[in-house]
């Protein structure tokens, strides 16, 4: 079976943003927000651009508890943008993040189920 090219892992966008924390190979950190998460990666609101390819560790709270995994840096949005992808993260923390992006999806379509069903034609 060939793979769904057009396929995306599943989002979780936070609005207002979560506070998330890098933390670099030299020990530095760095604070930033994340908007949208996966388990394949996602995108922070950060001060300032990251090197392309720089790796870090990502660490953000989630209603589940902490998830924390190795990321590497995409090519930066714009000047406050930058997107990532996950390199390595536990299993532990991997179900985490696919629990609470199931657990958003689902609240999601029950609202959604709801509104239609109240909704007055």
């Amino acid at each position: 079976m060939q793979p769904n090219s057009n396929w995306r892992s599943p989002r979780l966008e936070y609005t207002p943003s979560t506070p998330a924390v890098l933390r670099c190979e030299s020990g530095r950190r760095i604070r930033a927000k994340l908007q949208v998460i996966s388990v394949t990666g996602g995108l922070l609101n950060i001060r300032s651009p990251l090197d392309r390819g720089s790796q870090m560790k990502l660490m953000f709270l989630t209603g589940a508890g902490v998830v924390l995994g190795t990321v590497e840096m995409l090519p930066s949005l714009s000047n406050t943008h930058q997107p990532f992808r996950f390199i390595t993260m536990n299993e532990d923390d991997e179900r985490r993040l696919r629990n609470v992006i199931q657990f958003s999806h689902d609240q999601n379509r029950r609202d959604q189920q709801f509104i239609i069903k109240e909704r007055t034609w």
